[in-house]
């Protein structure tokens, strides 16, 4: 099989937010809590930071065997997972367990997790002032919905989550929701929902992701050429091959090369993996597990090589639930689901979870976006309709005391 240079590239960036979850806060209140170095975690803080890199690569192997293997992918394991657990903390019981579960926390109390989702957003932002990367989330509830106010505070004290009530049958109500999205990701992506808002949807949860670094040592524009890429169906097309030569982090395995750019003062890197031509890149992406991982960035060889890199950009659109389905989590997206946490009585499951992202990678750096939409619903009464005869009262609401009473078979404003 012809090495699929492109998608692996895409797969290492797919980790970049990951790569460096290592500090954060103690679960003291939150505002009073000391600040952690990357190699000073709590068990808690550990626990979530392991699970970006489980959920993640079982995420991006199940994508994998999904979507055609012509086609480009990027998604963020960091964004998908903050926004369902900003979800989480509406869910109860099998709900609960099974969404815990499927994102690699299990093993985390409600109060643990949220503390330490608190401590690794605060440490991603925080790490390299040579890198911009904001993290944002936002609640979006439909005007009138009795969200639970212990919900509204775990996600603003723990998510900073925006939270917002908005009438959903405004015909401005999609653009107020994507013009916080395009805010949120320096304007690469422009949208995340499409208007009208169906009426069964009653809340959007929305985490965004934004990242822009420059290479800690850059590609010289002049050195870009025009090359060949080699295609998995055997073609070739033409793309503009950046080239520079230095010493790099490698490894290299009985199954792919790979070497590592470091971003800013080196807090983050770029992975990137080029399978063996005779391997094949669903090989190593089969090998994708955490255990693997962590082999295969530490410890690297350093070497001084001559390095070509495509430039290239993705915009790439996904919808996550059957697979979200087949990780562990079905009862979230039926009627069954309990998140009876997030609104008075309940009645409220997942309708869908959509992934959206954009990268560029270019002689300067990288600049890459994320945005994650958990869409509640709930079910719908039909249409009331009074068609036909009917009985109707008027009455005071405090002690229900009957005014008026009638019934009407046959309208008239005569």
């Amino acid at each position: 099989m012809k090495k699929r240079f492109g998608l692996l590239l895409i797969l290492a960036l797919a980790f970049l937010l990951v790569q460096c979850s290592d500090r954060t806060v103690e679960p003291e209140p939150v505002n009073d809590s000391p600040v952690r170095t990357p190699d000073n975690l709590n068990a808690a803080e550990q626990e979530l930071a392991g699970s970006f890199n489980r959920f993640g690569l079982k995420l991006f192997r199940e994508i994998v065997d999904q979507e055609p293997g012509d086609i480009n992918l990027f998604l963020s394991p960091v964004s998908v997972s903050m926004a369902l657990g900003m979800t989480c903390n509406g869910a109860r019981g099998q709900t609960r367990d099974e969404m815990q579960t499927t994102l690699e926390i299990a093993g985390l109390t409600p109060e643990e997790m949220n503390h330490a989702y608190h401590s690794l957003i605060q440490l991603l932002v925080t790490l390299d002032d040579d890198v911009k990367l904001t993290i944002a989330n936002s609640i979006w509830s439909r005007t009138g919905l009795p969200v639970k106010d212990e919900f509204i505070e775990l996600n603003r004290t723990y998510f900073d989550a925006l939270v917002r009530t908005l009438d959903f049958s405004d015909s401005t109500a999609a653009d107020t929701i994507n013009a916080w999205v395009y805010e949120n990701t320096g304007g690469k992506i422009e949208k995340i929902i499409s208007g009208p808002i169906s009426p069964d949807v009653v809340m959007h949860l929305i985490n965004a992701i934004y990242f822009k670094a420059a290479w800690t040592i850059p590609f010289n524009p002049d050195s870009t050429l025009d090359a060949g890429f080699n295609l998995p169906d055997g073609s070739t097309t033409a793309c503009r091959m950046m080239n520079k030569e230095g010493y790099f982090h490698i490894r290299l395995t009985p199954d792919f090369y790979a070497v590592d750019l470091p971003y800013g003062d080196s807090s983050f890197s770029m992975l990137v993996i080029l399978p063996h031509q005779e391997i094949g890149i669903d090989s190593v992406v089969r090998q994708m597990t955490e255990e693997n991982w962590i082999a295969w960035t530490d410890p690297f060889v350093i070497h001084n090589i001559p390095l070509s890199l495509p430039r290239f950009k993705v915009e790439y659109e996904i919808q996550l639930k059957p697979i979200l389905e087949s990780m562990g989590m079905p009862l979230s997206f039926t009627p069954a689901a309990d998140f009876t946490g997030m609104v008075e009585g309940g009645g409220l499951w997942i309708d869908a979870v959509k992934h959206k992202t954009y990268v560029e990678i270019n002689e300067e750096g990288t600049e890459a976006a994320a945005v994650t939409d958990v869409i509640m619903v709930t079910s719908m009464p039909p249409p009331f309709v009074a068609d036909r005869p009917f009985l109707f009262v008027i009455y005071e609401r405090v002690n229900k005391t009957i005014l008026f009473m009638g019934r009407i078979v046959k309208p008239s404003t005569d």
